[in-house]
């Protein structure tokens, strides 16, 4: 009885490091969950523009074109690391739709930050209550989306984009 006790400790911490040196030896990186929406057309969605409650996008509006969709907030400190290299992406690909979500941000925060550090988007949308977010399956801002011409997502990034992000994991894409 006193053995079962004392190795029984053991054992677990012996289940433990095996089911712990399975999954870093699968190779999977925890940053990157699979996506559910991978190779999948994009979630229906309707937003107004940040600048115009009257302007509005929709899903139909973005078909036969590549979109990077970028979800993003002032709020967010990841999200104000990426933002630069977004006029990068749209100066060397001015072809690329540049799609913003402002996510659960105030109207005037949002405008206040795109102001200050430059809005690099070709349609901002408001997504106030989290819905579109919610929809896409997004985790955590930011989060950034790549849509084909077919309206598929065929890239997904959680956290901020860095340049190697995207000359080896976007650009061959584009």
């Amino acid at each position: 009885m006193n053995r079962i006790i004392i190795l029984t400790p053991l054992i677990i911490l012996l289940i433990i490091c095996f089911f712990s040196l399975t999954y870093l030896l699968s190779g999977k990186d925890p940053n990157k969950p699979p996506s559910a929406l991978l190779n999948k057309n994009v979630p229906s969605f309707e937003s107004t523009s940040l600048y115009d409650t009257k302007e509005i996008i929709r899903t139909i509006d973005i078909k036969n074109r590549k979109i990077l969709i970028n979800f993003f907030a002032s709020w967010c400190s990841p999200c104000k690391i990426e933002h630069p290299l977004f006029f990068e992406i749209g100066k060397k690909y001015p072809e690329l739709y540049l799609l913003g979500f402002n996510h659960k941000d105030p109207t005037s925060d949002a405008k206040k930050y795109l102001e200050d550090d430059g809005n690099p988007y070709d349609f901002v949308g408001v997504d106030a209550d989290g819905l579109i977010a919610l929809e896409f399956g997004v985790f955590g801002l930011p989060e950034t989306y790549l849509i084909n011409e077919e309206g598929k997502i065929i890239f997904k990034f959680m956290g901020p984009i860095t340049k190697d992000v995207l000359k080896n994991e976007i650009e061959p894409l584009l």
